[in-house]
């Protein structure tokens, strides 16, 4: 009797590429190898406390189901953060998410039915790749150059990927992997784009605290695409709760927030808990987010210094997010990165980066290119990158 074959759409889901050396890491570990993880947007900053008190006195006698659109005062606090920032919406342009993926993923099953495009650019965080296969549509890649900084290419270069079967522009700002902040020019050419062809614009603001040089953008602050805009958002990296698993969707497209929550109402509701936490810490001030900028500007700047002294890294300094991507003096960065984890460690340490070509949709592209998260304090981050800098020389010398 034959065994019986799981779906093409499964066979072809691309494993993480930031995920998928972690065997090798844990084997390194086992022989007493220290590695410093640069490879996840993971940040070690403490979780506010206000988040954690709330999740710690949850005393309902009863963990229930919640709205499928999100709690109440989740949703109202909510209301009241994108105001502060001059993103001025109602409780009924919110849909609340389980994480940024799933808002992600909502938009995406939205505005495209199977077969249909979304442009994209790259490089760009490897799971949108995933997301596009879940919902049977296809990705269209533009590339971007490290040379100028990841930023966007003139409009005629956009326009001309766009096809009969495109139904929206997908972009990332402040962007990872790259930490590329688009100007206001750059998000006005979106969206005259998307308004001049009828398309959807799907904007990831997951980083907008996280901002060194320049001002955020919104999609929401440009006017004229308020039936088209479709804002991404997450309190994984901002409230350093990324395991809480709590987003959100918000558009002021009607018939967008009614087909986003007949998904939500399938899949019941988001974590109820982690709700209550991230309400509680909705009402925390801008400094607080002003002294994680701070610290994050000082590994910013670490990491770009000890990169700058590498002989053949090209790399412009991002001025947004807690990534730098940058083309590594080396052939074969998978090559690389595994062969840091297996072969190489400086006094018994090591580095390991999440590799290039994952976060590219067009094949050999990328595979030069590293994306590294300064996600550690400084004195771990300067010997992550001493141990990356003696490994490229070791490696090219072998």
């Amino acid at each position: 009797m034959a065994t019986p074959k799981i779906s093409q759409r499964a066979k072809e889901m691309p494993a993480s590429p930031i995920r998928k050396l972690v065997p090798l890491a844990d084997a390194a570990k086992k022989k007493g190898i220290k590695i410093y993880h640069l490879n996840i947007g993971q940040p070690d900053i403490p979780t506010p406390h206000e988040f954690m008190d709330a999740v710690r006195n949850f005393n309902e006698e009863v963990l229930a189901y919640g709205n499928s659109k999100g709690l109440q005062k989740f949703i109202t606090g909510l209301v009241q953060y994108y105001k502060r920032r001059n993103i001025l919406v109602e409780e009924k342009n919110i849909q609340v998410t389980t994480g940024g993926s799933e808002a992600m993923i909502f938009s995406m099953i939205c505005v495209a039915d199977v077969g249909d495009e979304i442009i994209i650019f790259e490089p760009f965080y490897n799971n949108y790749n995933s997301f596009a296969k879940m919902a049977d549509m296809q990705l269209v890649p533009i590339t971007l150059q490290a040379e100028n900084g990841f930023h966007l290419p003139p409009q005629e270069k956009i326009v001309e990927k766009i096809t009969a079967k495109t139904r929206a522009i997908s972009i990332c700002s402040p962007n990872n992997p790259t930490g590329t902040v688009y100007t206001r020019q750059e998000m006005e050419m979106i969206a005259r784009i998307c308004q001049e062809h009828d398309l959807f614009v799907l904007s990831d603001e997951v980083y907008r605290e996280f901002i060194y040089e320049g001002k955020h953008t919104s999609i929401m602050h440009i006017p004229g695409v308020e039936d088209r805009a479709i804002l991404l958002d997450s309190m994984s990296k901002r409230y350093s709760a990324c395991g809480a698993r709590v987003g959100c969707l918000v558009s002021k497209n009607d018939e967008v927030m009614a087909a986003v929550l007949k998904l939500a109402q399938s899949r019941l509701c988001s974590p109820t808990i982690e709700q209550v936490g991230a309400t509680a810490a909705l009402v925390i001030q801008d400094d607080y987010f002003e002294k994680i900028a701070a610290e994050y500007k000082r590994r910013r700047d670490t990491v770009y210094d000890e990169l700058m002294k590498i002989p053949g890294v090209v790399c412009l300094k991002p001025s947004g997010a807690f990534y730098i991507m940058a083309k590594l003096p080396v052939k074969d960065i998978e090559d690389f990165a595994r062969w840091m984890l297996t072969d190489f460690n400086l006094d018994g340490e090591t580095t390991m980066i999440a590799p290039g070509p994952g976060l590219y949709a067009t094949p050999g592209k990328g595979e030069d290119e590293a994306r590294i998260a300064y996600v550690l304090n400084v004195d771990d981050l300067k010997k992550a990158m001493r141990c990356l800098a003696k490994g490229i020389e070791t490696y090219n010398k072998r």
